[in-house]
């Protein structure tokens, strides 16, 4: 797949960000994105350097908190009661 058409370069970091990130599920990276888990694997290939990319799967590999349905929990600890919900923005503001 060619994400140079579909994402620009900002997006395309964004993404990478979130997947490294361990609570950002691949669940919300589609909502934001429209790249399902495979999609964003393909990506991570791509964009990185091969010893970055096993290093990243090596550590991605079971981990339940990258995948809502694997989720023994309904509210991270890490979520303010004041937070804004996420409102499907392509980009988050910094």
């Amino acid at each position: 797949m060619n994400y140079t058409n579909k994402l620009s370069a900002i997006e395309i970091d964004r993404i990478i960000e979130m997947a490294w990130e361990d609570r950002t599920t691949f669940d919300a990276i589609e909502t934001q994105f429209g790249l399902n888990h495979q999609e964003v694997i393909v990506l991570m290939r791509h964009e990185m350097k091969e010893r970055s990319f096993k290093m990243w799967r090596k550590r991605m590999t079971g981990r339940s908190t990258k995948h809502q349905a694997l989720r023994n929990y309904t509210n991270s600890r890490f979520k303010c009661d004041r937070q804004r919900t996420i409102s499907n923005n392509k980009i988050t503001k910094r």
